[in-house]
């Protein structure tokens, strides 16, 4: 793991999601360091609406066995709604669909075939082998949307260090998907609701999963400026 300091420019576009990790675990003071990196995100009104549960060890791979036999028996318990057909027709739609293909194409599974494509998505529910995965929980403040917000900002930095520090992560929105599950094995009370999961720790660099890199949509595309020029072009 590399301790010398990363210009935050390389930091952030070096992130990526890992999908693939090594067994070893991550020693205990880098993932203090990590929580302490991540407890330093913006909240509205500093509220700091995070409880982060994180899960190593013997009850990493009971937690996952749950998981994997809810998703079985179709116990899904979202706490909040996923849906692709809220993405619309059109730009969002389209990046989801190309992100599917791009994943789906470095690891050699076809788009006809559902079984490897199902069993590539289950590998989530095992934390795609990470030693750590970590269940961010909120607190359902009005429509939750400033809340999860703030949760946002959590796990970029918590993500941000991990990289920092030579490890890697994934924010997994399918955790989600069985927070029933979740909460009943952690303990934890039912008005904190799950948003989503980071599984982390040492990238296996050699899977095909961790071969590839999305791509972002040029800045035209998500930006406006008015008043602000020679920062796109010569408009």
């Amino acid at each position: 793991m590399s301790t010398a300091a990363i210009p935050f420019t390389d930091l952030a576009r070096s992130r990526h999601s890992v999908r693939k990790f090594l067994p070893e675990p991550v020693a205990p003071a880098e993932i203090r360091g990590v929580l302490e990196d991540a407890q330093a995100a913006p909240s509205n009104c500093n509220t700091q609406p995070w409880t982060v549960h994180v899960v190593s060890g013997a009850a990493r791979d009971a937690l996952s066995k749950e998981l994997l036999q809810a998703d079985e028996e179709e116990r899904l318990s979202p706490d909040f709604t996923f849906d692709y057909a809220d993405f619309g027709q059109g730009t969002y739609l389209d990046r989801a669909h190309h992100h599917a293909a791009t994943l789906y194409g470095a690891m050699g599974i076809a788009r006809s075939d559902r079984a490897a494509r199902k069993a590539a998505a289950r590998e989530n529910l095992d934390f795609f082998g990470a030693p750590h995965v970590a269940f961010l929980f909120m607190p359902a403040f009005g429509d939750g949307v400033r809340a999860a917000g703030d949760i946002g900002m959590y796990a970029q930095n918590f993500l941000l260090s991990l990289t920092a520090r030579g490890l890697g992560g994934i924010a997994q929105t399918m955790l989600g998907f069985y927070a029933d599950t979740v909460r009943e094995f952690l303990n934890v009370p039912a008005d904190l609701k799950l948003l989503f999961g980071i599984s982390f720790g040492v990238a296996d660099e050699s899977a095909p999963a961790n071969g590839f890199r999305m791509e972002r949509a040029a800045l035209e595309q998500s930006v406006v400026l008015h008043d602000t020029p020679g920062v796109l072009g010569q408009r």
